[in-house]
């Protein structure tokens, strides 16, 4: 089958098309998906480089949606022919992926493969984030940087659903208008603008209760003083890099609250992880109270020009392949 194959980590160049990798099949608890589209994430661009570490070679590529053509032994509640999204699995830069059925969601009526792949990875875990590693309670307020990205105009609508006060953080004024469009009270230009001074202009002095960071390296200093007394730091990304290693007595002043979650990590908790978040995401995408933008569709031939995009920052919402 056709996929792409990575068999020396670096940068998007190593991205190669292979057309004789082996067909997966559905072993003990998963399925063989027939992937319509396949998301592309942050997370694919560190498995890429090193950052983080993947035996080689390698089929990158966590999250995807399609139809389901085997089912394996001992799996209930899934048919050939099931619309599905999936998470977690690995090997989605491919026509067919064996997933994980625990991990894998029926997409409801009415929602598109597309916005179904774009509840995975960015859905699951800007619901997580609001929910599980800092629980947003209404009159909050919240810190997002990167809110016109995928996973951040997710964060910032269900945030605002929560009854959150979002703060958001983008580079441009068009940026700037799509973050307030889905629900920020108020957004900062951090190219024009010190975020630290308008944060505690915009919230009386106070702060924010909790600053939700997928940058990393370019923005957790920011975070961590933009936080009001106990608030919380959930660093959750390393798009500008990796945070330095911190000393811990600079989250004495204000009692400030470091994390660094997973949501991979989540999900080991049991099934019911996975169910529930799976099921509130797409949820409110077919109920329309999740608004989903596709940003970017690219041939699967065409991945490493995929994350050329993603990481040049230039982009606003889920980017996909099309196997």
């Amino acid at each position: 089958m056709r996929a792409i194959q990575i068999t020396e980590q670096g940068d998007a160049d190593v991205l190669k098309l292979s057309n004789d990798v082996p067909e997966p099949t559905a072993l003990q608890g998963t399925l063989v998906v027939k992937n319509v589209v396949s998301g592309i994430n942050y997370i694919d661009t560190y498995h890429r480089s090193g950052l983080y570490s993947v035996a080689l070679p390698f089929v990158p590529g966590v999250d995807g949606a399609g139809e389901v053509v085997a089912v394996g032994e001992g799996v209930s509640g899934f048919s050939v022919g099931d619309r599905v999204a999936y998470f977690g699995s690995g090997g989605s830069y491919a026509e067919l992926t064996r997933v994980d059925a625990a991990t894998t969601a029926h997409i409801p009526a009415g929602v598109s493969y597309e916005a179904a792949a774009a509840g995975m990875v960015q859905g699951l875990t800007a619901q997580a984030l609001a929910t599980l590693a800092y629980d947003i309670q209404p009159g909050d307020w919240v810190l997002v940087h990167a809110a016109a990205g995928g996973t951040g105009q997710l964060l910032t609508q269900i945030a605002k659903k929560r009854g959150g006060r979002v703060i958001g953080t983008v580079s441009t004024p068009e940026k700037a208008e799509l973050a307030k469009e889905l629900g920020a009270e108020a957004v900062i230009l951090y190219t024009q603008q010190d975020v630290v001074q308008r944060v505690k202009e915009i919230t009386g002095g106070r702060g924010v209760a909790v600053a939700y960071d997928g940058v990393g390296a370019a923005t957790w200093d920011t975070s961590r003083r933009s936080l009001a007394p106990r608030g919380a730091l959930v660093l959750f990304g390393n798009a500008s890099g990796k945070v330095d290693p911190v000393d811990i007595f600079t989250l004495t002043p204000g009692n400030i609250r470091l994390q660094r979650p997973s949501l991979f990590e989540f999900l080991k908790e049991g099934t019911h992880v996975f169910q529930a978040l799976s099921r509130d995401v797409l949820g409110a995408i077919a109920a329309g109270d999740l608004k989903v933008r596709i940003a970017g569709e690219w041939p699967l031939a065409q991945a490493a020009d995929a994350h050329r995009a993603l990481t040049s920052r230039a982009t606003t919402g889920k980017l996909l392949l099309r196997p």
